[in-house]
């Protein structure tokens, strides 16, 4: 054996050491905290556009106000398992998108409101909606403005009055998107336990819903945190996960801390703890008006999926679904042209069992040990020709092999093209089994994710005798793979 070759070696054994499943370590064991992540279960519907963010998502050359359009979209949401569809608002600048008596029509009337067609789908899907109470003026609301306040308990009432018996009405949802870092304000509790007080006094037995932002900059340390969620009388909390919008420049591993500590917290309430999962990443700058919601790398999102499940959520819902995922037979189709339909299909071959992504999924579930994050302590490669290789135990017949790798363009950190697999019996001369081309998604500049590659049905032309599996490949940038997970 060479110095290159036993470098290799040391290498394959040290940090790309290989796992079986059929026997992990007892330090691994602790790791497997839950058999799957939960899938999303709700969205929110926008019925407005805004701005260029929703440049996909409500295209200004679409009628949103089609009730025909929202019938397609809740029978696609259904389809993709929704149970639960959150309005975003039911008015902007002073016109309605329901038969209002206080304001102007958003729509033409003589068609059916959109805020009608989407609850009669619902009814007939068997869904549930959280109604809003929004917008009093526009999607820059401010309660602190008693006016706006005021507005919006007046739509509340109306509402009530209208789809307050309503089969598919299951609770509101309260536009009320403080800030929870470092800490809720006095005012934002306040806020909110009005707004309740005056839906429970109108619909008796809804749910309430809100959905905050900030766990990113959260001070956990301050006892006023838990104090100021305690004070609240909603029911649900769907907390944005804020991974869509990069409020730091590796926010995955510290949100899953993030995500157990609000576990915590929620176990001395009644206030049931869901994940508000954003699925979307940008098409220009991130956190941007005149940059367009475009959708996320599906590994990035699962890995979202993953850490709220493990973190205790009971639930998880998504700004947003449609427009991001679209289905490629919807004769609406919004959404980024050919990537939303490439995210549909991917997540829906997750949850239909496709074995490449429960694989990742399990490796992010913590049941192969530990493994990278979605952040830079990877080994990092620099550009060039590598080989990954691994020694297989004696009589250890290979079926399959994850390789894991890390994206991060923004760190200049890559996949390569494609892997190739070779064996030998004896770790010189090699022979070519496979080689896979490694998954390409455009819309990473702003993202630090993990994806994988499945090498499967290794064991129908795998020579007898082999002794080493070897991955290499060829990058003009830099690399980072994790250690290869073998008969995951």
């Amino acid at each position: 054996m060479n110095i290159r070759q036993f470098f290799l070696l040391f290498v394959a054994a040290i940090s790309i050491s290989c796992v079986n499943n059929d026997s992990p370590k007892a330090s691994d064991k602790e790791a497997v905290k839950v058999e799957s992540a939960l899938p999303v279960s709700g969205t929110f519907l926008n019925l407005v556009y805004q701005d260029v963010r929703n440049k996909y998502t409500n295209p200004p050359a679409v009628d949103y106000t089609d009730p025909l359009l929202w019938h397609a979209k809740v029978d696609e949401m259904k389809k993709m398992g929704m149970e639960y569809l959150v309005l975003m608002a039911v008015a902007n600048e002073g016109k309605s998108f329901y038969p209002s008596s206080i304001m102007q029509s958003a729509y033409d009337c003589s068609r059916q409101s959109p805020v009608d067609a989407i609850m009669e789908a619902a009814e007939r899907n068997g869904m549930h909606v959280f109604m809003s109470t929004g917008w009093a003026k526009d999607q820059d609301d401010n309660l602190r403005d008693p006016a706006i306040k005021q507005r919006q308990i007046q739509i509340m009432t109306e509402l009530a009055g209208i789809y307050g018996d309503h089969p598919a009405m299951y609770g509101w949802y309260l536009p009320v998107e403080d800030c929870f870092g470092p800490v809720l304000t006095d005012y934002a509790v306040d806020a909110v336990n009005a707004l309740t007080a005056k839906a429970r006094a109108l619909t008796p037995g809804k749910k309430i819903l809100i959905s905050p932002y900030g766990i990113f900059n959260s001070d956990f340390s301050d006892p006023r945190y838990e104090q100021q969620i305690l004070r609240l009388e909603v029911d649900i909390i769907a907390y944005q996960d804020e991974i869509g919008c990069v409020r730091e420049r590796y926010p995955l591993p510290r949100l899953r801390e993030n995500w157990k500590k609000l576990r915590a917290i929620h176990d001395k309430t009644d206030i049931e703890m869901w994940a508000n999962c954003e699925s979307f990443a940008w098409e220009a700058a991130t956190n941007d008006r005149t940059s367009a919601l475009i959708p996320a790398p599906f590994g990035r999102f699962l890995g979202q999926l993953a850490a709220a499940t493990e973190g205790g959520a009971e639930r998880i819902i998504s700004f947003m679904m449609y427009g991001i995922f679209e289905d490629p037979e919807s004769p609406y189709q919004l959404g980024q042209p050919y990537w939303s339909n490439v995210a549909y299909e991917e997540y829906m071959a997750w949850r239909n069992g496709d074995r490449r992504w429960k694989t990742a999924e399990a490796a992010f579930l913590g049941h192969y040990g530990r493994l990278g994050q979605e952040d830079m302590n990877w080994d990092i490669r620099k550009p060039g020709e590598h080989e990954l290789t691994v020694e297989l135990a004696a009589d250890e017949v290979p079926e399959s092999l994850l390789v894991r790798m890390l994206v991060c363009h923004k760190d200049e950190v890559k996949a390569p093209d494609m892997l190739a697999l070779s064996v030998s019996p004896d770790g010189k001369a090699y022979r070519l089994i496979q080689i896979k081309s490694c998954p390409v998604f455009p819309n990473t500049r702003h993202d630090a994710f993990v994806d994988c590659v499945l090498f499967e049905d290794l064991d129908k032309c795998i020579p007898e005798g082999t002794r080493f599996i070897r991955i290499s490949y060829s990058a003009p940038h830099k690399t980072a793979l994790d250690r290869l997970i073998l008969n995951p």
